[in-house]
């Protein structure tokens, strides 16, 4: 059984890609230290699969813990790069950390990758490489654009990285870099989902708590910008389709079928949403009202931006398939259970 080691495995998108990929029969190894996730998220796996992954609780610049585990597991023929901090405002706010953790994290992984024989990386990036892109929808040829925050611009120079060390020969690695757009939503079964530490930095789980009484209200970053209602405009993508284009991507490049060294896909759904419209998607699909207000803009948001998915479509043979209200459905469902376990274990206190 192939090995595929995941880093970040068990924050929101990595744990949704170990389900996939335990489910498409690889034996996955997760290296996160839970600065952003729970451990519990490991026993939720395996509630969901019946496997429970292999788990080593490291942080990725931590270069001699992760050469030890390269050491450990010999069968390891691809690694997924999910670990990196990933908020924009708090980029802003802190870039020196954004640049060591995410741009550090990336060159142990591939500096250690040709010591033990490993070929295959996908690469989590993001729509952010765009900027504001000049047309809509944007797709893999358009310009990456000077970067809005400290975040994109991490990602941007993840991509250079991996660029590089192809062009330069030395070392045979091939990857995948998957361009997303705005996760959301949770594992339709509950078990996992968004599970923020502190405030939310992302939409939906600001969403979500804000409905469950967590949070008084939801802040609405800006309703004055060039959209239909003022508000901002993303790609939102079912966190579970996302993974699976991982999967997609490990398969393709273990059957040797990439077309070049390095392959760029924008993983989206095609359709821009604003922020306000997807307020209103959650109310009608749950039939929850959220309690808001519209606050001044953040620093470091771009005004709209969503993706052309044809690429993804036609070469890797990948489509966002889940409609929007089930989407929101099984964010609401995760929301509910975990804030239901909070309470029962404060019942116990």
């Amino acid at each position: 059984m192939d090995q595929v080691l995941v880093t970040g495995g068990t924050g929101f998108i990595g744990s949704h890609t170990v389900v996939e990929l335990q489910n498409a029969g690889y034996e996955v190894i997760i290296v996160d230290n839970l600065s952003n996730s729970s451990i519990d998220s490991i026993s939720r796996i395996e509630r969901i699969t019946g496997i429970k992954p292999h788990f080593e609780n490291l942080d990725c610049l931590d270069y001699v813990g992760l050469d030890h585990v390269f050491a450990k597991y010999e069968d390891i023929k691809a690694i997924i790069h999910f670990a990196a901090s990933k908020a924009v405002g708090e980029s802003v706010q802190k870039p020196i950390l954004y640049y060591r953790n995410n741009v550090n994290g990336l060159m142990n992984i591939i500096d250690l990758m040709p010591l033990y024989g490993i070929k295959h990386l996908v690469f989590s990036s993001s729509c952010t490489v765009y900027g504001q892109p000049d047309t809509l929808p944007v797709t893999e040829s358009s310009p990456i654009k000077p970067a809005t925050s400290p975040y994109g611009n991490t990602k941007q120079i993840c991509e250079e990285i991996i660029r590089d060390v192809v062009h330069s020969g030395s070392c045979d690695m091939r990857s995948i870099v998957l361009r997303y757009f705005n996760p959301i939503g949770a594992h339709p079964s509950g078990e996992i989902g968004e599970l923020p530490v502190g405030v939310p930095n992302n939409l939906v789980p600001y969403i979500t708590q804000t409905a469950i009484g967590m949070r008084e209200e939801l802040r609405i970053f800006g309703d004055d910008y060039d959209t239909p209602d003022g508000t901002c405009i993303r790609d939102y993508i079912d966190v579970v389709d996302l993974a699976k284009a991982h999967v997609v991507a490990v398969k393709r490049m273990l059957e040797e079928k990439q077309e070049e060294p390095i392959e760029y896909f924008n993983i989206g759904t095609g359709k821009g949403i604003s922020v306000l419209e997807l307020v209103h998607a959650f109310e009608k699909a749950t039939g929850v009202k959220v309690a808001r207000r519209v606050v001044g803009r953040r620093e470091g948001d771009i005004v709209k931006v969503w993706a052309d998915a044809t690429k993804a479509n036609n070469v890797l043979g990948w489509h966002a398939e889940t409609p929007l209200d089930e989407t929101m459905k099984n964010a609401w469902k995760w929301e509910q259970k975990v804030h239901g376990e909070t309470e029962k274990k404060k019942g116990k206190e």
